[in-house]
């Protein structure tokens, strides 16, 4: 069995894709457990698609884009009978277009996916588990005087209501309508 890393609440299986009670995601969680805190090595994202590899991606689907459009374009142009201007701009602009995308991604891309290393992911994982677990199994803070530290107050210095310089809001109210009548 299994329990919730957030609330606690206990699972029936450890299939379980949801808490019952909070609605917090559970997949990877048995495996973790399983694992001792460790994320399995098929859990890690090695293969990351850095901003790199995807510019180049689509600069080599522009680029072979130009095999499929321009065949179609020059096949209507000859349908129209119109000049193939058409077909040499759209050749140029994908190619072309393809090729510089490719080269923007080559020189100023960075390689760098964001996350860190395999073994980091480890050690925050199992840090940020570690600290959640601690923030739920202990007390908040105090956020005022203990009751131990009460001290009544010393004679002499208790103050009576009639120390009292404002007077009442009932006592105004039963003046102002002595007044009325």
């Amino acid at each position: 069995m299994i329990h919730c890393p957030r609330c606690g609440q206990e699972q029936a299986s450890e299939q379980t894709r949801f808490c019952s009670r909070c609605g917090f995601l559970l997949t990877g969680v048995a495996e973790l457990l399983a694992n001792g805190g460790e994320i399995p090595v098929g859990l890690t994202n090695l293969n990351a698609i850095t901003p790199r590899k995807k510019g180049l991606k689509k600069g080599l689907f522009i680029f072979l884009l130009a095999f499929l459009v321009v065949p179609i374009i020059a096949i209507l142009t000859i349908m129209v009978g119109a000049e193939p201007f058409a077909v040499a701009i759209s050749a140029i602009i994908l190619t072309v277009g393809g090729l510089l995308r490719m080269a923007y991604a080559l020189m100023f891309e960075s390689n760098d996916s964001g996350e860190a290393a395999p073994e980091s992911n480890v050690l925050t994982a199992r840090q940020k588990f570690l600290k959640k677990e601690s923030k739920t199994n202990s007390l908040p803070p105090a956020h005022s005087i203990p009751a131990n530290s009460y001290v009544p107050p010393a004679a002499g210095n208790w103050r009576d209501t009639n120390d009292l310089t404002a007077s009442s809001v009932t006592e105004s109210t039963t003046k102002l309508l002595e007044r009325e009548k």
